[in-house]
């Protein structure tokens, strides 16, 4: 462990103290940030050269995020548990016998959040719930399990206190999937964030529909691509967090991420950016990756020592890591203005061109790059478009349309992102708030998933424009919370306080309404 400053202890010392005496942090809140601060006193990981100078620079010489995982990264980022398992078997640790009928089952479930860490310190993958729960259906009568899934959905909301929590549903039909769109209707709540695993051959029109009815209602549930995933993790694959596809019973370590619009700001050039500079950067991010996830495998203890290991409902060897980007938009546009050249990204074809130039080049790296415990995806890293945090300003998130530059029609916009979503395996997606008036006309929107997903778009998310609960970037917030938090009132999920800088820094209440 190698020592540090007098000066960084204090400065640690007065965010302490911040912390503690902060107005608008509830308890749960500062216990967390607390435990962050703890942990940045700390300095025990193998650290590439040129790193400090990418990563803990200000503004514009910012080129590497680690996304605020800490110093000594005690667990992975990201746990999806095998909750079928769970299900069948019960769990020995908790005590918890294989429940025989939806109520025993839904208890099993929420005793069985608590014990699953993550970066957010609740569970990011809560299971497939529909065909979960599907086997337990009919042990009550309709009534009563609508109310049983309702109550459930609140507890959620009420104690997974971050919307980075996420359920999934599909591509089958189920009653239960049906019991969630109509108890998410009436909820309005912000958490759990919900995909929907949609595919043609599979899913029933009337299911989409409910689907889409429920979306316009409160932002979720968003789809995904089921073709897609299974195409590339296979079928036990889950959505987590954000838009993460990762594999059942592991997940991942971490989630770096590269800032490209400030890599394009340090190039002299096109070909200076192509050839140095994007090249450099990936590396040492890259590396800085392999040694955080040494350190949790080799010396952390998590994997040695935690039930879900033991009883297996995850495994190591199912672990891989996701390699992040944001900004690609504003690397092309700055990049075209230093050739002198006319273009804008999302508008016309030279600025499509040079971001699919941009995207080879780290897909290429990526698949050159030996990972460290990446058995299940080959050794390699994830791509995943990341999707923005807070203090994000002027850095466009993923491979999106910066806000306010969408082109007039839809199918534009559509068009440019299909050149870019078959990077990503472990995640991007698109967000479209939608007039109020297509709830009258849902087909408008099932048409439009029906055909992006045709042409390999990934995941896609809309929400009603005059909803209260809307989709930030790929997590959901209640526009009533973020108006208390903004006054100074303290509000139950931190994501909020996200929302908030969001909304102030990334424009996201701005979107084009379609």
């Amino acid at each position: 462990m190698r020592p540090i400053t007098m000066e960084r202890v204090e400065d640690t010392r007065k965010q302490i103290l911040d912390t503690i005496e902060s107005a608008t942090l509830t308890h749960e809140q500062k216990v967390t940030n607390l435990a962050n601060l703890a942990d940045s006193l700390l300095e025990v990981l193998d650290l590439p050269e040129g790193l400090d100078e990418l990563l803990n620079s200000e503004g514009d010489a910012k080129c590497i995020c680690d996304l605020f995982e800490g110093h000594a990264p005690m667990r992975p980022r990201y746990i999806a548990p095998d909750y079928e398992k769970l299900l069948k078997e019960g769990c020995e640790y908790l005590r918890l016998p294989a429940p025989t009928d939806l109520m025993e089952a839904l208890n099993t479930l929420l005793i069985f959040y608590k014990h699953v860490p993550s970066i957010t310190n609740y569970p990011v993958y809560l299971g497939q719930l529909d065909e979960l729960l599907e086997p337990f259906v009919d042990t009550v009568d309709e009534a009563m399990g609508r109310k049983l899934v309702k109550n459930f959905l609140m507890n959620v909301d009420r104690t997974i206190l971050d919307s980075f929590s996420h359920a999934d549903v599909g591509p089958r039909e189920t009653k239960i999937g049906y019991y969630i769109f109509d108890a998410e209707k009436e909820l309005q709540d912000a958490v759990p964030n919900i995909s929907m695993k949609y595919d043609a051959d599979i899913t029933p029109d009337h299911f989409l529909k409910a689907a889409v009815e429920c979306g316009l209602a409160c932002a979720k549930p968003s789809f995904a691509n089921h073709k897609m995933f299974v195409s590339e993790l296979g079928e036990r694959y889950v959505i987590a967090s954000c838009y993460n596809g990762l594999p059942l019973g592991g997940g991942s370590y971490t989630l770096c991420r590269l800032i490209l619009g400030n890599i394009a700001k340090r190039s002299k050039d096109i070909a200076d950016f192509k050839e140095k500079q994007l090249p450099y950067v990936m590396d040492i991010m890259a590396r800085y990756m392999d040694a955080r996830v040494k350190f949790e495998v080799e010396e952390s203890g998590y994997f040695d020592n935690t039930f879900l290991i033991k009883e297996g409902f995850i495994e190591r060897e199912k672990f891989t890591a996701m390699y992040g980007l944001v900004g690609l938009a504003d690397a092309v546009n700055i990049l075209l203005e230093k050739e002198g050249k006319t273009g804008r990204f999302g508008h016309d074809e030279i600025a499509t061109q040079l971001g699919v130039e941009i995207m080879d080049i780290i897909d290429a790296f990526n698949q050159n790059h030996e990972a460290p415990y990446c058995e299940v995806t080959g050794g390699h890293y994830l791509l995943h478009a990341q999707v923005g945090i807070a203090e994000d300003q002027g850095i466009t998130p993923g491979v999106r349309i910066p806000i306010g530059e969408e082109p007039d029609e839809l199918i534009d916009q559509l068009e440019v992102m299909s050149h870019f979503h078959k990077y990503f395996p472990s995640g991007t997606g698109d967000i479209f708030p939608v007039d109020m008036t297509v709830h009258a006309n849902p087909e408008y929107v099932m048409d439009i998933i029906k055909g992006s997903f045709q042409r390999n778009l990934r995941y896609l998310s809309f929400y009603s424009s005059d909803n209260d609960v809307i989709r930030v970037t790929g997590y959901l917030i209640k526009r009533s919370e973020l108006e208390k938090l903004d006054s100074g009132v303290a509000v139950i999920h931190d994501t909020t306080a996200l929302g908030l800088g969001a909304s102030k820094n990334g424009h996201i209440l701005e979107r084009k309404v379609r």
